[in-house]
């Protein structure tokens, strides 16, 4: 049975995808390189602001963003005190910083591209039959393919890195926005329109309001997975605490990789809880 499938010419599928990949890369390096220049240079700024932001004002204003935001409850500010100065005491903080501005921009990004294709996909039957498949391909993947063209496009450093995590974090952006948008009651939409609204008023004052936590769920899942391509992203060259799990690993450090795995865990649970409890005080 064998000997009949090796009629069958092999599919040079690896060959194909390295041309159209070297295509890519050659065609629009007028595209690839100013980001890679200008993107990496914002990206280092960023990270070099916080770094000149003393770290007891950073701690002291996320311990009061957390007491404002979860309705004046010490729970949260308490918790982030104390994980944000275990970091500083274990001399992690120029790395938390690194890893907050590559979560921090890639969410950004999937946040800006993710919502219009969400809002496209909600409006257009055809929209949503030709992007939820790109969807499903997109969060299927394992993540460390992604690195790949994030390499061949940009090289190495933290730009492959959000390049990478773009890719990976947008789905869940663009599926609630398009579940929250359609969850939206028909009547609420219907009176809009019987007051002659416009598209624009209904999508912007009735839908959008009406989704704002579907969506914001969505948004807390996409900065969740930014973050857990922190480690991952590090294998191209991105800083932060993820390279010091990898280097960690590749000399056998254990205690240093547990430490810096508890830095990314403390800035997981601060990140979720803030997005959290955001979304709660919008409701």
């Amino acid at each position: 049975m064998d000997k009949v499938l090796d009629f069958i010419p092999s599919i040079p599928l690896a060959e194909m995808t390295e041309d159209f990949t070297d295509w890519l890369t050659s065609t629009f390096s007028f595209l690839f390189d100013p980001i890679k220049e200008h993107f990496g240079t914002f990206m280092e700024t960023t990270s070099e602001f916080l770094l000149n932001i003393p770290a007891l004002i950073i701690i002291v204003l996320v311990a009061v963003g957390a007491f404002l935001i979860s309705g004046k409850k010490f729970g949260l500010a308490v918790f982030s005190i104390v994980g944000l100065w275990f970091i500083y005491n274990q001399g992690l903080w120029e790395q938390l910083m690194e890893t907050f501005t590559l979560v921090l921009l890639a969410s950004i990004l999937s946040v800006i591209i993710g919502v219009p294709f969400g809002i496209l996909m909600s409006k257009s039957r055809t929209a949503e039959a030709i992007i939820t498949p790109i969807l499903d391909f997109m969060q299927t993947m394992p993540a460390f393919v992604y690195l790949i063209p994030a390499v061949a496009f940009f090289g190495i450093g933290m730009v492959p890195g959000v390049f990478a995590s773009l890719i990976f974090a947008t789905p869940p952006t663009v599926r609630f926005t398009n579940l929250g948008i359609r969850q939206v009651s028909k009547e609420l939409v219907e009176a809009s329109e019987a007051f002659g609204s416009t598209g624009s008023q209904k999508l912007f004052k009735v839908e959008l309001p009406m989704a704002k936590a579907t969506i914001m769920a969505g948004i807390n899942q996409t900065v969740m997975l930014s973050l857990s391509m922190v480690v991952i992203a590090s294998m191209i060259g991105a800083p932060g605490l993820g390279r010091e799990v990898l280097s960690s690993l590749q000399r056998a450090q254990v205690g240093t990789g547990f430490v810096a795995g508890v830095g990314i865990v403390i800035l997981a649970i601060v990140i979720d809880r803030y997005t959290q409890n955001v979304n709660a005080k919008k409701e």
